[in-house]
């Protein structure tokens, strides 16, 4: 079968890292959140946990299954207490992440500012630049790499803001043209660097699960045209409907023509797949600069089980979704999905902006976040969570082409280990009007 387009790499392994310090203005530091405070969601208790999630974090992580939750907990109260901070001191907001010792940081720009971030119980570090400061110059190189030759501005996988240090990180392929650019005089001090199963027990599909997608009948649709995807989060639509949230470009076979047909594989026979549902929405960065899809689900689709707040652990192994969340930098995260199950990391970016290109020549911007567990071809669309709170799903990662995480991360590991770009989960509610199905509102 065909794997559809965006499973493939969206941060490419091989780049050259250009890490841009402060110039005159510099580059990006995100908002945490543009929604209003909310009461933080509950989490279930670590007991709760799927054995294979504890095995996950235990792994890929080296954490408890108790410090995994608390320190996702301490990061959403970090992106409440930053979104305020930033929201009152909007010149002196520089960023704000997890530490290693998962103690939350707030970087400032003045010693008056750090003071205040103490006071309130926060590590402060003061920093260069502020946030809005980063975002000014970071849209500035963004339109510096608008206007390059396409042959050229194909060359920038993405730029991405290194809050630890108070800078932009530039993705551009290790390739003639990329170690020939001449970056914008916006940038100075520019320092380079080398990147480059056992059966479900639970048969009910879920988030994390496989799904195909077809122009519209399976039966007459060419296998090279089958597209392969994960199921994200289920939900309602705004009018309450049955809904599961995916990622955009699992759509791109039937696009044009309205939306592509989505199936549970029978993998024993192709032509027998049920189908569940339809994409009624679907964008890969166009003016959102978002990777996000809505499938309409049938009544097929909820009889089978897509109607429960539940992401696919390893072994059928079942997680409940408790709530929604937002990244945070320094935050543990697991993600599922249909090719490698439960992996687990850490968010490394809030933000990153990088270029899908497609076969055709037609580029697009994806915005979402970074984080480093590992993901695969065949996971584009998966669950993405921060404790038991859904944090986004899956566009794409620079380990798509792997056969599986081990080799992926002894392959990576010189060029800075795995590395994956999600798309809020937020975001895509605020988009769309859906919202993802929890234990508090499961209908």
């Amino acid at each position: 079968m065909r794997l559809s387009s965006a499973s493939r790499a969206a941060v490419r392994s091989t780049t050259r890292r250009v890490a841009v310090a402060a110039a005159s203005a510099v580059l990006l530091a995100v908002p945490l959140s543009a929604t209003a405070n909310a009461a933080p969601a509950e989490q279930l208790p670590s007991a709760e946990l799927p054995a294979e999630l504890v095995e996950a974090i235990q792994r890929d992580l080296g954490l408890t299954p108790e410090e995994y939750l608390d320190r996702a907990a301490r990061a959403q109260e970090l992106g409440d207490y930053a979104r305020d901070f930033r929201s009152e001191r909007p010149s002196e907001f520089a960023g704000a992440w997890l530490g290693e010792d998962g103690k939350p940081v707030i970087a400032v720009t003045n010693p008056e500012a750090a003071e205040k971030a103490a006071q309130d119980g926060y590590r402060a570090t003061v920093a260069p630049v502020s946030a809005d400061g980063l975002e000014q110059a970071l849209a500035e190189l963004n339109r510096w790499v608008a206007g390059l030759p396409r042959e050229v501005s194909s060359q920038i996988n993405s730029a991405s803001i290194d809050v630890l240090n108070n800078q932009i990180v530039l993705d551009i392929v290790n390739s003639p043209i990329g170690r020939a650019l001449n970056l914008p005089s916006l940038v100075a001090n520019v320092q380079v660097q080398l990147s480059p199963g056992m059966p479900p027990n639970d048969p009910a599909p879920m988030g994390g699960d496989t799904y195909i997608t077809a122009d519209g009948d399976v039966r007459a649709t060419p296998i090279e045209r089958i597209g392969i995807c994960s199921f994200g989060f289920n939900g309602v639509d705004a009018d309450g409907d049955a809904v599961n949230l995916t990622a955009g470009h699992c759509d791109a076979v039937a696009r044009s023509d309205g939306g592509s047909t989505v199936y549970l594989p029978n993998r024993a026979n192709i032509d027998e797949s049920v189908r569940i549902g339809k994409f009624t929405e679907s964008t890969v960065g166009t003016d959102s600069t978002l990777d996000y899809g809505i499938v309409s689900l049938d009544k097929a689709g909820v009889e089978a089980g897509l109607d429960r707040p539940a992401v696919r652990g390893g072994n059928g192994s079942t997680l409940t979704v408790t709530g929604t969340a937002v990244p945070v930098v320094g935050a543990p995260v697991c993600k599922s999905g249909q090719s490698s199950s439960f992996t687990c990391g850490l968010v490394v970016a809030d933000r990153i902006e990088t270029q899908l290109t497609y076969d055709s020549g037609f580029s697009s911007t994806i915005r979402g976040f970074a984080t480093s567990a590992c993901t695969l071809a065949g996971d584009s669309g998966g669950a993405i969570v921060t404790g038991t709170l859904a944090l986004g799903v899956i566009s794409g990662s620079n380990s798509a082409g792997a056969p599986n995480c081990v080799e992926a991360n002894l392959v990576l590991a010189p060029n800075g280990g795995t590395s994956s770009l999600g798309i809020p989960i937020q975001e895509i509610e605020n988009a769309t009007g859906a919202r993802v199905r929890t234990a508090a509102n499961p209908s």
